[in-house]
């Protein structure tokens, strides 16, 4: 399954108004913490074309706009932005949102800033926990295009939701409204954080699906070199968007550093944010899970046993909503500083299990794609980014390359 569908004047006829609904839903006024956020349906005939998890991103800022700038995997028509307020503890509130295609740095290729709406109108509150669609905004988005989200924070609590280490160059115009300009003048700090933008969307052709890259921070990219896209999961919409055979083509990255299965972090646990990061994203058919390592290395870690009931738990739930679950093998990490011989046995043990259960819908072999065949329990010095953990940029296209095109879709 794959496919594709704003140019250089791709956002350019972006500018009229959105006639749709926008949805904002919210777990009342409460902090996530007192309760877990409601993620609205996503917009019929919509499939995600980039998206980011979020999670606490330290101290909100207000009266200033952000531009971030994100690359598409498919294309389409009629964009739409997910603002997401999850763990705030106050309202956010966005004054303005607009949506161009990136020239070069915050600059934007002129005539292609056109301005998102929420039900019409160009404000937009959302709860805190909230979760807010934008209504579309006409127009022809293209596949693998640099866009330029900006946004303009009028108010906002304590908490930020958002998205640090975006490994890629954000932009911030630290005193007022600056989302509607298209020069770069009044974006005079970067960022390498994403803010409350967690999702976009456009409608692609009939048939169109997303792939999901749920995981941690070999997910996220941590070693990949900035402002270049080369995550394996970019690696990967590239292969879908090559390849005329499938009709999966928009792939969201859904990883964040230090992720767990069990237990939360930095983060919450995959477990609780299965729903949110995964299985609400707009035409979700098949996620592919690489999660464990950081739950193997912990000191305490869990059994195999345990992490496998965890890995049960997210295929049960996901086929229950329809969405195929490709198993990767959990990657070999000797050399890391937190290597221990006995969690060598969890990680075989645990992959002994993806393989071989049948419980996946497919598996996609990271750890043999990685791994040193003279020294199995290390990743293979050429694509190791130094720190024995995580590929550099080598080693992330051997991971996208080592998924088979085919087995990312079943028959749910």
């Amino acid at each position: 399954m794959q496919r594709p569908g704003l140019p250089a004047r791709a956002l350019g006829v972006l500018t009229a108004t959105a006639a749709a609904l926008g949805v904002v839903l919210a777990a009342g006024t409460e902090s996530h913490a007192a309760a877990t956020p409601v993620t609205p349906p996503a917009p019929r005939s919509s499939v995600v074309t980039w998206g980011s998890s979020a999670y606490p991103a330290g101290t909100a800022a207000q009266d200033l706009t952000y531009r971030f700038v994100i690359h598409t995997s498919t294309g389409g028509r009629d964009l739409r932005i997910r603002l997401s307020n999850a763990y705030g503890d106050q309202p956010v509130t966005f004054g303005r949102a607009y949506a161009g295609v990136r020239a070069s740095g915050a600059a934007l290729v002129p005539g292609s800033n056109g301005r998102l709406t929420f039900r019409g109108a160009s404000s937009v509150t959302v709860p805190a926990g909230g979760v807010v669609y934008s209504d579309p905004l006409p127009g022809r988005v293209r596949p693998q295009a640099d866009l330029a989200i900006s946004l303009y924070v009028r108010s906002a609590g304590t908490v930020a939701t958002g998205h640090p280490g975006a490994r890629s160059t954000q932009y911030v115009a630290p005193a007022g409204d600056h989302a509607a300009e298209e020069g770069a003048a009044a974006y005079s700090r970067q960022i390498t954080s994403w803010y409350y933008l967690d999702a976009v969307v456009v409608r692609p052709r009939p048939g169109t699906g997303a792939v999901v890259a749920f995981g941690d921070s070999i997910t996220d990219g941590s070693a990949s070199s900035a402002d270049t896209n080369r995550r394996w999961p970019d690696f990967l919409a590239r292969r879908l968007l090559a390849d005329p055979r499938s009709r999966l083509a928009g792939v969201a990255n859904e990883g964040i550093s230090g992720n767990k299965i069990l237990a939360d972090g930095s983060a919450e646990s995959a477990l609780k944010r299965l729903d949110r990061d995964v299985l609400s994203q707009a035409g979700v058919r098949t996620t592919i899970l690489l999660e464990g390592i950081n739950d193997i290395k912990a000191t305490p870690g869990p059994t195999a046993g345990e992490l496998i009931a965890g890995f049960r738990q997210i295929i049960a739930r996901s086929h229950a909503r329809g969405v195929c679950v490709v198993g990767a093998t959990v990657m070999p990490y000797e050399g890391w500083r937190e290597y221990e011989v006995a969690d060598e046995v969890v990680r075989e043990q645990v992959n002994a299990f993806i393989r071989t259960s049948g419980e996946f819908d497919a598996v996609v072999d990271f750890d043999q794609a990685v791994r040193d065949p003279a020294t199995p329990s290390r990743m293979l010095p050429a694509y190791d980014s130094g720190d024995h953990l995580h590929p550099n940029d080598t080693g992330m296209r051997v991971m996208g390359d080592a998924i088979a095109l085919r087995d990312l879709r079943c028959g749910r």
